[in-house]
């Protein structure tokens, strides 16, 4: 899958490494994580660095917390500006970016309307009167999001919602505490969302397989994560539960199954949501647009040019 492997990756590779896991619960699924572990690796002391990463993104961007940053955001005055951290900075200015790309088949500032929807923290937001999801919708907007710095303008009715792009976000940053930590190579996962560092200490890269999608036989695609990560947004786990942007509307266009491959699982998880939005036929002529390794389940399989030229590589 990825073209070559790199020769630091060889070069630091020892195979008498065992390989490690650890794993819990976090953003309402699980993580795990696999890594070639180094004699004085003591597990007790890594699992606990990465709960208090994963502690940090949560505090910052779950509006399942009233007490988190994003929270604090969506119930401030009208005119205020809200300080970011450098997470919440960094997922914000990439959400922005996917939204704009994508003709807006994501926005994060959608909240409301998915609260209305029933997709919310408090199942007493949920309502069926379209008349105050149209007005939901016609608040929001990525366009009215304003960046001064590090500052994000709150011009009022807007209400983030992250869960497109957090969880990819919260991937990359696990991966990139254990390597600052000494651990170059690992497989970390959460909910599905995986990025591969590095080398099995066998030489081997870390090999995943696409999901299947229940009721659809097709040939199982393996995929080599080295310096890769992949996404996969989809109705077949937990329903129609992915909003059109555009229309307010759950996304009933076919699409079963979303993968993308990407070198930031965070950009990997937004653009898997927004093809999932764009069905089929847009969301192929997107992908290969963006140059993007992607594969979509709806009626049959359909792969990107740039995911075809790295299975045929």
């Amino acid at each position: 899958m990825p073209r070559e492997i790199a020769l630091a990756a060889y070069h630091r590779r020892d195979a008498s490494w065992p390989v490690r896991m650890l794993g819990g619960e976090t953003m309402g699924t699980n993580w795990s994580i696999r890594f070639a572990a180094p004699p004085d690796c003591y597990l007790p002391a890594i699992e606990s660095v990465i709960l208090a990463r994963l502690e940090t993104i949560i505090a910052e961007m779950s509006h399942w917390r009233s007490d988190s940053l994003i929270s604090a955001f969506n119930h401030a005055a009208p005119g205020s500006w809200i300080d970011l951290p450098n997470d919440f900075a960094t997922v914000m200015h990439a959400a922005i970016d996917v939204a704009a790309r994508s003709g807006g088949a994501v926005d994060p500032t959608i909240g409301r309307v998915v609260a209305l929807r029933g997709f919310g923290p408090d199942p007493d937001d949920r309502s069926g009167d379209e008349a105050q999801i149209t007005d939901a919708l016609g608040r929001a907007g990525w366009r009215r999001l304003q960046f001064s710095g590090e500052r994000l303008y709150q011009p009022g009715g807007l209400a983030l919602d992250l869960s497109g792009i957090a969880k990819g976000y919260a991937v990359d940053a696990v991966a990139d505490l254990l390597n600052g930590t000494g651990i170059a190579d690992a497989l970390v996962e959460i909910g599905g969302e995986l990025v591969g560092r590095g080398i099995r200490p066998d030489g081997e890269p870390w090999w995943v397989d696409l999901e299947d999608v229940p009721g659809i036989t097709m040939a199982r695609l393996r995929i080599a994560l080295h310096g890769l990560a992949v996404a996969t947004s989809g109705d077949y786990r937990r329903g129609w539960h992915t909003i059109d942007p555009r229309s307010g509307r759950s996304v009933d266009n076919g699409v079963r199954s979303t993968s993308v491959l990407h070198e930031r699982a965070m950009v990997a998880d937004a653009w898997a949501t927004a093809l999932t939005v764009l069905g089929p036929s847009e969301g192929l002529a997107m992908a290969e647009r963006e140059g993007l390794a992607v594969r979509i389940i709806a009626d049959r399989e359909y792969l990107s040019p740039a995911l075809v030229d790295m299975l045929e590589y």
